[in-house]
């Protein structure tokens, strides 16, 4: 294997991001991700799943640059992603592209859809009017909409169609890279199908690489190569879709997949896991020991007292002492 070969397109290493909150007579540190790696290859897809508030939007925000870590670095094909946003940062901006959640907020209601598209090709300099307009054509035909809606305001579309929109607008300056931030946790299943579908087809053509942020391990599990599984700004396990789904060696990752509602001819499934118990720690005090040891229905006295680090068993990357 060559060296071109084996450098990830994009590596986080050992990020950390906490914020301080609070005013002059005190202060407090939310610990919103410790000591997170993570890389991507080049046409690959990989899942970040967790709960609400386990870090996993912080780590998307923080990989396309939006935020800057604590400490630890970014690379972009090897090269520090620092010395490309100080030097080239439109470099950087062209190749890594971002979905927010809620299309309808991250879409300027005051301006058409051909005009929300025609902002990033003006910004990266691809071409004169005419040629934009064409290309914001192209865009909406790939994505599944008509060019009539080019003409339309955010507020005239549905939801599907404003996610539509906003997946178009990330392709506009052609990157390589795309970070799904729950992309479709705000629309209807039959939806979420349909955009999943989409995005599958446009990787097919493009060669886009997607960070898929969720919280639904079901979704991903025909979509992606690859998965992570985010509590309390730690990753608690990681390895290929195809070994995760078969077994999971973490028991939150367990109690996660098994959490997520599965429908048959009859309905809804009952679950054959009980759900899992407790709230989410705060982030403010993460406890001691393993994070997840307040909530977890194996825990012993080790897990109250020692952190888990990551290691290899099985031939993935498990945070769990009793992981074998």
């Amino acid at each position: 294997m060559t060296d071109a070969v084996a450098v990830p397109l994009l590596e986080a290493r050992d990020i950390v991001k906490h914020y301080r909150v609070g005013g002059l007579l005190g202060q407090k540190i939310v610990h919103a991700l410790d000591v997170v790696s993570l890389s991507v290859a080049t046409r690959e897809t990989v899942a970040v799943v967790g709960e609400s508030g386990c870090g996993k939007s912080t780590l998307g925000r923080c990989l396309v640059a939006l935020e800057e870590p604590t400490s630890g670095i970014l690379f972009l094909r090897g090269a520090p992603s620092r010395s490309i946003l100080s030097i080239e940062p439109l470099r950087f901006r062209r190749d890594v592209q971002i979905v927010f959640q809620d299309p309808y907020a991250s879409l300027n209601p005051r301006r058409t859809i051909g005009q929300s598209l025609d902002d990033p090709l003006r910004v990266h300099r691809m071409g004169n009017r005419v040629e934009r307009r064409e290309q914001a054509e192209q865009l909406m035909l790939r994505v599944g909409l008509q060019q009539r809606h080019l003409d339309r305001y955010p507020h005239e579309l549905s939801g599907g169609q404003r996610q539509r929109v906003a997946i178009a607008r990330a392709l506009a300056p052609g990157p390589s890279l795309i970070v799904c931030d729950e992309a479709v946790s705000s629309l209807d299943v039959s939806v979420q199908a349909q955009i999943i579908n989409l995005l599958r087809d446009i990787q097919k053509q493009t060669g886009v690489a997607y960070v898929f942020i969720t919280h639904n391990l079901h979704l991903v599990k025909r979509f992606a190569q690859r998965i992570v599984v985010m509590y309390l700004g730690q990753i608690v396990e990681e390895g290929t879709t195809e070994e995760m789904t078969a077994r999971f060696l973490h028991p939150y990752s367990a109690a996660l997949f098994a959490a997520a509602p599965k429908l048959w001819r009859g309905g809804v499934r009952p679950r054959a896991t009980p759900p899992i118990g407790g709230d989410v720690p705060s982030p403010f005090a993460p406890p001691s020991g393993c994070r997840f040891h307040t909530r977890c229905p194996i825990a012993q006295d080790s897990c109250r007292t020692v952190e888990p680090s990551l290691r290899q068993v099985a031939g993935r990357t498990v945070r769990c002492h009793l992981a074998e």
